[in-house]
Order: structure tokens, then sequence, then C-alpha cells
């Protein structure tokens, strides 16, 4: 009499954010838009600007994830008010073209930070099995052009964006349903996300029944209560991704050993 087959062995799952974790995205911000400042003439101090634009960037698209404007909405928005300040007045579709405009600057601007392909290579190193993903709070098609400009379809199993779930970080939901598309293949382990905003990434995540791992790339003083809650759910901070490997040995295991 046979013994029945094994099923597939168990594998742990490490998650991550995309701009800002694994892409430079402050960064290509910065110089997308001094770029398309030169490109329309416009005059001032492009560090400032770009700090305007990234200020512009939180709020509006914050509405579009709580669903008071629509994902072009939230981008002549921000063209519109961005513009206003060098005195130029945007209607609906000169907004639409202005960014459109910026949006090339900014993808040639595209990068990844410099730890990150050396601490993906570090994990699977520790963690022969591990699987990738991201789950990412945007359009997918455009947060997928990322991926792909960015060489990294090939380690990414699974792309997760709220746009296309239906409901964005930190609701526990768009991490479960991350989860549920990698144990469709092979049991889940254990797993892991890694983002760069404490209560939208590492306590969602945490909340959500992941190992949730701040990355404070800058030293941020959080906020009171967000430090109390980090603490009670577990969150783990790193300064960088170079910390990230051995963490994940040590917290996730060896499944295969």
């Amino acid at each position: 009499m046979t013994s029945p087959a094994a099923g597939p062995a168990a594998t742990p799952v490490v998650l991550f954010d995309l701009d800002d974790t694994l892409m430079a995205h402050r960064e290509a911000v910065a110089t997308g838009i001094a770029r398309h400042m030169r490109a329309r003439a416009y005059q001032g101090d492009t560090r400032a600007a770009a700090q305007r634009w990234h200020q512009l960037e939180e709020q509006h698209y914050t509405s579009y994830l709580e669903g008071s404007l629509t994902y072009e909405g939230q981008r002549r928005a921000r063209a519109a008010a961005f513009a206003e300040a060098f005195g130029e007045h945007l209607d609906e579709a000169a907004a639409t073209a202005w960014f459109g405009e910026y949006v090339r600057h900014y993808r040639d601007a595209w990068t990844l930070h410099d730890d990150a392909l050396p601490a993906l290579d570090a994990i699977a190193a520790a963690l022969p099995s591990v699987r990738y993903g991201i789950i990412t709070n945007g359009e997918l098609a455009f947060q997928t052009s990322k991926v792909e400009r960015l060489a990294l379809q090939a380690r990414m199993e699974h792309v997760v964006a709220s746009g296309d779930v239906g409901v964005a970080k930190p609701d526990a939901r768009i991490f479960h349903e991350a989860l549920r598309r990698f144990s469709g293949a092979a049991p889940v382990s254990a797993g892991a996300y890694v983002g760069d905003r404490l209560r939208t990434d590492a306590i969602g995540a945490a909340r959500a029944g992941l190992l949730g791992v701040w990355l404070d790339r800058h030293g941020v003083e959080p906020v009171a209560a967000d430090a109390a809650e980090a603490d009670e759910v577990g969150v783990v901070r790193i300064r960088g991704l170079d910390e990230l490997p051995a963490l994940l040995a040590q917290r996730l295991g060896r499944p295969n050993a």
C-alpha cells in the first residue's frame, strides 16, 4: 500500500511596498518635477517646488484612496494647484496634458534604491524557498509598469494594487488578498510585509497577521499613538533594507531545514 503523495511544501512569503521602499520614488519625483519646471520655464527653487509637489501628492492621492477623487481627478488637481503658484491656470484638459508631460520626466528618473537588489538576493540566500510579491496603493497598470521598467517582474510572483482589489492599505483585506493569491500555488508558512509608512504599511500588515516591518530610512519620529500601536502589534523598525535578510532569517526561519 502506497502512502499518499505529499503536498507542496510550505514556503515563506515576503511582500514589499513599491514606492519609497524598493523604488526611489521621492528622488524620481524631485528629478521629474525639476525637469518639468525647466520645460515649462517656471522660475523658482526646485527643492522647494519638489516639496510642494510632494505635499500635493499626499493631499490629493489620499483623497483618491478615500474615494473622493478619481485617479485622473487627483492628477488634474495636483497639476492645477502646482501650476497656479507659477501663474498658469489650467482647465481640465490642460491639467491632464500637464500631468502627462510631468509623468514622462518622472518615468525617466525611475530607479531602485541601492539596497533593494542586494537585499532581495541576500534574503533568497537565507531563505531559499522564499517567494516575493508587492502590495501597492495605486493603479495596477501604472504600478506594474514600474515593476517592469525596474526589471523586478521575474522576482515578484504577484503585484497586488489597491485600484484592482478595491481596498487600500492599511485595510487588512488587501493583505489577505495577497496571501490568498500566494496560497494557491503552495501553503504559506509565514509572511512579512516591508514598507516605508508606519501606519499604512507596517501596522496595517501586523494587524492583518503578518510580520510588519517599518523601513524608516529618514529617522522619523512617529506620533505617540502610532508608536504605541506599533509596539503593541510587534512592528519591527529597520533603517535600511540591508538589515532585512538577517531579520527575516531569524523571524521566518528556514522552512526547509
